[in-house]
C-alpha cells in the first residue's frame, strides 16, 4: 500500500473503526535513518493504534529504524517480506527475503533486541521466479503448491518464530519476482487458505493473520472462525465502510453493538473537514487528504457527483475545508 496509507488515509480510515490496527505504508530503513525521519514517522495520535511496516533487509539498518519507531510512539513494529514489485526485489527486500529465512530470522531478532513492542512479520507462502519461462509457466508455477513449497514455508516461519515474531500475516499467495505487474501479483497466484490453515494448525503458539481476497464483512467473518485476524487493503481503500460493518459486527457478536455507534457519512465528513482545516494551517494540500476519501460513498446514489466534488473541487484555486462540508449535502 505504498503512497496510499499515508497519515491522512489513516486518519480517514480511523473514523471507521476505533479498535482496528492500522499500518503505515511500507517505509524504508535506509529512509528513516537517513532522510527526514521526523517528516516520515509523525502521525497523529488518534491513529493509534498504529503499526510501522518497514522495508529492508539489514539487521542493524531495521534495528536502528524500529527504535526510532518505538521512540515515536509506534504499537508494533513490522516488517514487509510480501512485497514484490520491481523496486522492492531491486532494493534486496519485500518478498524476496522469503528467499532468505536466515536473514530474516537476524532481522527480527535484532529488532526484538531494541524494542519493546511486538515485531510482526508480513509475508507469502512462497515465491517463483517470474524472469524464467513465459506468462504460461508462471501461471503453472503460482498454482502448483508442493509438500517441498510447504516445507520451506513452515521453516521460513519456524526460523522467524525462535527468533521472537509471534504474530505472522499471510498473503495467502505466492509473489512472482519479476515478469508480473503488482496488480498481476494481486490477482494472478491463486489463493491458498488451506495453507495458512496448516500453518496456523502446525504453530499453536503462534498468531496468523489472514491477507488476500476478503472484500466482504461475510468472507472476513468466515476467516476469522479459524485464524487469529484478517488485513484488509485495496477493498478498505476503496469501499471503506466495509471496516465499519465488519467492527459493527463483531461487536454484535460479543455483545456489545450499538446501532448509534454505526458512523454515518455526515459525521465522518465533518471529522474530516475539522481535520483539513488543522492540517492546511501546517502546509498540507487538500488533494493530499481528500484523494483518500472518494470511496466513501462506493456504491450509493451520489457516488460519481461525489467523487467529482472532491477530485475536482480540492484542485481548484483557493479550495479549503469548505469543500468536505458542502458534501455532507451528497454524504448523507
Amino acid at each position: 500500500m505504498m503512497q496510499w496509507t499515508d497519515k491522512h488515509c489513516r486518519y480517514f480510515l480511523r473514523g471507521f473503526s476505533s479498535s482496528m490496527l492500522l499500518y503505515t505504508e511500507m517505509i524504508t530503513a535506509h529512509a528513516i535513518l537517513r532522510g527526514d525521519r521526523e517528516r516520515l514517522l509523525r502521525f497523529n495520535q488518534a491513529e493509534h493504534p498504529l503499526a510501522l511496516q518497514l522495508g529492508g533487509s539489514d539487521p542493524s539498518q531495521l534495528a536502528a529504524a524500529a527504535r526510532a519507531g518505538a521512540q515515536f510512539g509506534y504499537d508494533e513494529i513490522n516488517l514487509n517480506c510480501g512485497c514484490p514489485s520491481d523496486k522492492v526485489r531491486d532494493g534486496a527486500f519485500g518478498a524476496c527475503l522469503m528467499r532468505d529465512p536466515t536473514r530474516v530470522a537476524e532481522a527480527v531478532a535484532a529488532m526484538r533486541s531494541v524494542v519493546s513492542i511486538p515485531v510482526t512479520v508480513k509475508m507469502r507462502i512462497g515465491t517463483v521466479d517470474g524472469t524464467v519461462g513465459d506468462r504460461a509457466a508462471i501461471a503453472r508455477a503460482t498454482r502448483d503448491f508442493s509438500e517441498r513449497d510447504y516445507i520451506d514455508l513452515h521453516g521460513f516461519v519456524a526460523d522467524i518464530a525462535r527468533a521472537g515474531c509471534s504474530v505472522m500475516i499471510v498473503h495467502a499467495r505466492k509473489a512472482v519476482l519479476g515478469g508480473l505487474s503488482p496488480k498481476d501479483n494481486r490477482e494472478v497466484p491463486p489463493l491458498r487458505y488451506d495453507v495458512v490453515q496448516r500453518l496456523r494448525a502446525d504453530f499453536p503458539d503462534r498468531q496468523f493473520i489472514l491477507n488476500g481476497g476478503l472484500r466482504t464483512t461475510q468472507q472476513s467473518l468466515a476467516a476469522l472462525e479459524w485464524c487469529d485476524g484478517v488485513m484488509l487493503g485495496r477493498e478498505a481503500y476503496h469501499r471503506p465502510q466495509v471496516l465499519a460493518e465488519l467492527d459493527a459486527e463483531l461487536r454484535r457478536r460479543a455483545g456489545n453493538a450499538d446501532p448509534a455507534d454505526l458512523p454515518s457519512n455526515t459525521a465522518l465528513l465533518a471529522r474530516m473537514a475539522d481535520y483539513a482545516e488543522q492540517e492546511l494551517t501546517k502546509g498540507e494540500r487538500l488533494p493530499a487528504i481528500t484523494r483518500h476519501m472518494l470511496g466513501l460513498m462506493s456504491g450509493k446514489p451520489g457516488a460519481r457527483e461525489f467523487r467529482r466534488l472532491l477530485s475536482e473541487g480540492a484542485r481548484a484555486p483557493g479550495a479549503d475545508a469548505s469543500l468536505l462540508r458542502r458534501a455532507l449535502a451528497l454524504g448523507a
